[in-house]
C-alpha cells in the first residue's frame, strides 16, 4: 500500500524503503519533520513515524495529524525503550510502536496488522469471489491455483478486490501504486489493469472501465439469478 516513512537517519530509511518496495508497497520518504507535516495532509494507507526528527518531532507530528481528524494508521519508531515514551505516543493516537533496532519480519507483521485493522479485516487473506489474495506472501490464487503476478499487479488486485463496487480513478491508483520517481501516467495504469484482466480470466468478477471515472470491480451474478453470498 501507499506508505509515508518519516525517518531522518539515511541508512535506516533507505533500508526500510528498499525492503518495503521489494514486497510491493509504495513508499514516500521524508527526513525532515516540518516537510513531513505538510506531506501528512495527503492520503496514505500508513505512516511510519520516527520520534526524533529535525525541526519538528514525531510526537508533535502525530498530535497534528490527529488534531486534523485524520485516522491514518501510525506506527512509531524510536531507539528509546522507556515505557513513558511509548505510553505518550499511544495516548497521542499512535496505533503501534516499534523499538530500534528491529527485525524486518516484525516490521512486516506489524504493518500487516495495521492495514488489516484499518480495512476492517481480521486475517491476512482477502477473498473476492473465487480469487484469494495473501498479504503476507504477496500472492494470489484463482480457484485455488496460484496466479503469476508481479508485485505491482498483486498490489493493484489487493486495492480493488478489497472494495468491490467502489470506483477507483486513475490518479488514485497512480498514487497508491507508484512513487514520484517512477514517473507514471494514465497509460501506465491502463497497461497494468489490462495485464491483470488477462491473468484473471476465469475470475467470477470483472474489472470494468468507466469512461471518465476510473475502474470498478463488479462481481458476476450467480447463474441461477440468486443472491450473491
Amino acid at each position: 500500500m501507499r506508505i509515508l516513512l518519516v525517518e531522518d537517519t539515511s541508512d535506516v530509511a533507505e533500508a526500510i524503503v528498499s525492503h518495503l518496495a521489494r514486497i510491493g508497497h509504495t513508499v514516500e520518504w521524508e527526513s525532515n519533520g516540518a516537510a513531513a507535516g505538510r506531506r501528512m495532509a495527503d492520503s496514505f494507507d500508513l505512516v511510519i513515524l520516527d520520534v526524533m526528527l529535525p525541526q519538528q518531532d514525531g510526537f508533535s507530528l502525530l498530535e497534528q495529524l490527529r488534531g486534523r481528524g485524520q485516522k491514518t494508521p501510525v506506527l512509531m519508531l524510536t531507539a528509546c525503550a522507556e515505557i513513558e515514551e511509548r505510553v505518550r505516543a499511544l495516548d497521542l493516537g499512535a496505533d503501534d510502536y516499534l523499538i530500534k533496532p528491529f527485525d524486518f519480519r516484525e516490521l512486516d507483521a506489524r504493518i500487516r496488522v495495521l492495514l488489516r485493522r484499518s480495512g476492517g479485516e481480521s486475517t491476512n487473506l482477502i477473498h473476492c469471489a473465487n480469487v484469494s489474495i495473501d498479504r503476507k506472501s504477496r500472492s494470489a490464487t484463482l480457484d485455488g491455483v496460484p496466479i503469476e503476478l508481479t508485485r505491482r499487479e498483486v498490489t493493484l488486485l489487493e486495492i480493488i478486490a478489497s472494495r468491490p463496487g467502489r470506483i477507483f480513478n486513475k490518479d488514485e491508483l497512480m498514487d497508491r501504486l507508484f512513487t514520484v520517481d517512477d514517473t507514471p501516467n494514465a497509460n501506465t495504469v491502463e497497461q497494468y489493469v489490462a495485464r491483470l484482466r488477462k491473468k484473471l480470466a476465469g475470475a467470477a468478477f470483472e474489472i470494468r472501465t468507466l469512461r471518465g471515472l476510473g475502474y470498478q470491480l463488479v462481481l458476476h451474478a450467480p447463474a441461477d439469478g440468486g443472491a450473491l453470498h
